[in-house]
């Protein structure tokens, strides 16, 4: 009997995320998930991210009422998966405690019951608050190494700080690769090690942004790693997840079962691409990507074939050129190799572009940005590159290449990264930096972010437009845009 993998699916959380700036509606995503819920998948990552943010600001949807129509439709929340951003909970700034239990303790009550928390700076501290929330109410932890490359991000650095996670009691580890920057060649040394070291599944969570997500994929089922994240095309590929329709084909040729069921997958295939047809007007950018169906049975099994002889033998150069192939045939987006240089996850880097047109910046500026980034996240201890790091840290090199001179003008988020209050960077920050930003008296904070908090929950909030504690969640961590969110759903 063959042996089983285990895929989960992001299309209606990272999926759209990755490729629609997080504009699909609850009743978009309504009617898709009861298409796949019954499709084989281990988890679904439905919540979390950016998608409340996204709903009270754009779509008008209730982020809470979103997530129980999840849970009745799926009956029970126990695989909904949810993406938290540790003591940032699902925004972008550190919240107090208090704020952070009240709201983990709902959003399982709501019907999230698996919570992937993962903190941008991988400053364990961030965490812990959080996984004690989320096992105190009854939830599973899975927590996400942020994976970048820099002199410090070592494999030992990622091996210590799996280890470090397990001894806190998570139930899995996810290595949350956001901008595609793990090469096959350090997953080959990687996987096997976290194999090795934990006692807990690793799941691999990896973009397709440089075109490497495939081989990355096939050497997790190699590795026997727990699960990997794939999305459903259209919403696949690109700064977006490995597409379900050709990592099925490729666990098959590996001789593994993906307990999948193709024809309900194909049928939520086509209701994502009435879908595609309803956001691309909106998404300048969506346009790009791929508009034609892609069945099981169009993926090159040949190629396939190629590509696993040749992870077979480690050769890693065909392996990759095999799999790049392979998505050009089926027309997904290209990838970027600059990406390897600049870090800049997919969602950032159109963000980056929109931004810049925005200031009046001309399109070849967009390079001289690129070519700064690298700089500018060595100076503040080469944290890596996700929300919100990512946004700060690009748009701090947009500054610098816009006023022609290094820090002229700065951001207060990138000040709160040199000063600690988002935590403890990987390594040092430039003392330079620190005193031409902040002053030669400046001072860093030296203990976890949230401890110079204080408590959120407990002075009373009467607005007329908080009704239930629902609401007061949302007006405590999203502020001005809940608010104006919720007058309009009592008006």
């Amino acid at each position: 009997m063959a042996k089983r993998v285990y895929f989960n699916d992001v299309t209606l959380r990272d999926g759209h995320q990755s490729c629609a700036a997080t504009r699909m509606t609850t009743e978009q995503c309504m009617r898709v998930l009861p298409i796949i819920k019954d499709a084989g998948y281990n988890i679904f990552e439905l919540w979390g991210g950016a998608t409340l943010d996204s709903a009270i600001r754009f779509t008008r949807d209730d982020p809470w009422e979103r997530l129980e129509k999840f849970r009745d439709c799926l009956g029970g929340g126990e695989k909904i998966q949810s993406l938290l951003r540790g003591q940032n909970l699902f925004a972008y700034n550190p919240y107090p405690d208090d704020v952070l239990t009240s709201f983990i303790r709902q959003s399982i009550e709501s019907g999230s019951v698996n919570m992937r928390i993962f903190d941008a700076l991988n400053d364990i501290r961030n965490l812990r608050m959080a996984i004690l929330a989320t096992k105190a109410y009854g939830g599973k932890v899975e927590a996400a190494i942020s994976y970048t490359t820099s002199p410090v991000h070592t494999t030992e650095y990622f091996i210590n700080y799996a280890k470090a996670l397990e001894n806190e009691g998570v139930d899995r580890i996810a290595i949350k690769d956001m901008a595609g920057l793990l090469h096959p060649e350090v997953a080959e040394v990687l996987f096997p090690a976290l194999k090795k070291e934990l006692n807990v599944p690793v799941v691999l969570h990896t973009h397709s942004t440089t075109g490497v997500s495939i081989v990355n994929d096939a050497l997790a089922f190699k590795y026997g790693l727990g699960a990997i994240d794939t999305a459903i095309s259209p919403f696949a590929g690109g700064p977006s997840h490995s597409p379900v329709e050709v990592m099925a084909i490729v666990a098959e040729e590996m001789g593994f079962d993906h307990g999948l069921d193709k024809k309900a997958i194909e049928k939520a295939q086509d209701k994502l691409r009435v879908i595609f047809e309803e956001l691309k007007d909106s998404i300048p950018s969506f346009g790009k990507f791929r508009r034609k169906p892609v069945r099981f049975d169009d993926v090159p099994r040949a190629k396939v074939a190629k590509m696993v002889a040749a992870i077979e033998k480690n050769d890693l150069k065909t392996a990759i050129d095999t799999s790049r192939e392979i998505m050009s045939d089926l027309d997904y987006p290209g990838y970027d190799d600059r990406i390897f240089e600049s870090q800049i996850p997919g969602g950032m880097l159109s963000n980056l572009q929109k931004q810049l047109a925005g200031m009046g910046v001309p399109a070849e500026k967009l390079d001289d940005v690129m070519a700064e980034i690298p700089s500018v996240r060595a100076d503040v201890g080469y944290v890596p590159l996700v929300t919100p790091t990512s946004q700060i840290v690009g748009t701090q090199a947009a500054f610098n290449v816009m006023t022609g001179s290094r820090y002229a003008f700065v951001s207060n988020e990138f000040k709160m990264i040199l000063l600690g209050e988002f935590g403890k960077t990987p390594a040092p920050v430039n003392q330079e930096v620190l005193h031409q930003v902040c002053g030669e008296d400046a001072e860093v904070k030296k203990y976890r972010p949230a401890s110079y908090l204080m408590p959120g929950m407990e002075d009373p909030d009467e607005a007329p437009f908080i009704k239930t504690h629902k609401d007061l969640l949302l007006h405590k961590v999203f502020g001005a845009a809940a608010d104006k969110f919720l007058q309009l759903k009592y008006k």
